[in-house]
Formats: C-alpha cells, sequence, structure tokens
C-alpha cells in the first residue's frame, strides 16, 4: 500500500485520537465532518504552558492557533514570525505543497508535536528575534497571488459532466 492508497482519517477519528493522546490531553467540540480541539502545549518542562486550538475541517488544511497567551503581546507588538497572518496569528507548521502533512496522518503526532516545537522555536526568537525553525513561508503579497491563481485556474478549468 503506498501513500496514494492511505483512506484519509475521518474528523471524528481524528477527534477520537486526540482525546486519547497524552499529547493532547484537552477536550473539544466534534461537528459533522469538522471539530475544534482545545490542549494544553509546553516545548519544554521550563517553558510557559500554552492554550492551543487545533481546528480540522475535511478537505482543508488542519490550523492551529494559541489563544492563551497572546503571542503578539509577549513579543512586544513586533510581527510575530512563520504565522499565516498578524491578526489571529496561525501557525505555519508545514508546507502544504510539499505533503509533509496528509489527510490519512494522525494529528496527534503530527500537528501536536509540531506545535510543541514551532513554540520553542518562537520561545527563542523572543529572546533573539531570529527565527531559527527552518522552513520557508511565503510573503503575503506571494501568497494573495497564489490564492488569486488558483482560483482563476478553477473558475476556467473544463467542467466534467457526470452522466
Amino acid at each position: 500500500m503506498g501513500f496514494s492508497d492511505q483512506k484519509p482519517l475521518t474528523a471524528a477519528q481524528q477527534f477520537l485520537l486526540l482525546s486519547k493522546s497524552p499529547l493532547s490531553v484537552g477536550s473539544g467540540e466534534l461537528g459533522s465532518g469538522c471539530f475544534r480541539w482545545h490542549y494544553k502545549a509546553s516545548p519544554t518542562p521550563l517553558s510557559r504552558v500554552y492554550d492551543a486550538r487545533l481546528e480540522f475541517a475535511v478537505n482543508r488544511s488542519p490550523r492551529v492557533f494559541i489563544d492563551n497567551p497572546d503571542l503578539t503581546m509577549l513579543s512586544g507588538g513586533d510581527d510575530l514570525p512563520h504565522v499565516y497572518e498578524q491578526k489571529l496569528p496561525r501557525l505555519c507548521l508545514y508546507l502544504p505543497r510539499t505533503y509533509e502533512w496528509l489527510p490519512w496522518m494522525r494529528l496527534d503526532q503530527t500537528l501536536v508535536p509540531w506545535t510543541s516545537l514551532w513554540l520553542f522555536y518562537f520561545e527563542d526568537w523572543l529572546t533573539e528575534r531570529e527565527w531559527r525553525g527552518g522552513g520557508e513561508h511565503p510573503e503575503p503579497r506571494d501568497l494573495e497571488q497564489r490564492i488569486s491563481r488558483s482560483r482563476l485556474q478553477r473558475r476556467h478549468a473544463p467542467r466534467q459532466r457526470i452522466e
């Protein structure tokens, strides 16, 4: 069985796996094909504890936010590194186009530990103001252009007839 043969995990399966994992002890709300999961994350035993929120919906990349403490406040108002937006910062944990995360992968074994790793590099960034977590992140303008191109391509793509 290859990567392309793997069956995606459902929202209910991911929710159950998160609820059973010692890495993501918390609670959440499960809906039809989607959920929110709230849990505590801490990159090291000496680090502060963060309130993390993982949002999942079928056919969409999972999203992770830190609800408390306020990351912008911790940064002293400086722009945060490695997030998709400055307002309501969503953590940039992986590159979707590189297939680092796929729908058959368990969130409790991927995004949950990746969140702790992101927080580790964020705490380092707070002291040094240099992001040492690696990765690449598109500039907001590049991201907007990519989204616009994607919408344009979908709009002009030939429609398949269903018979």
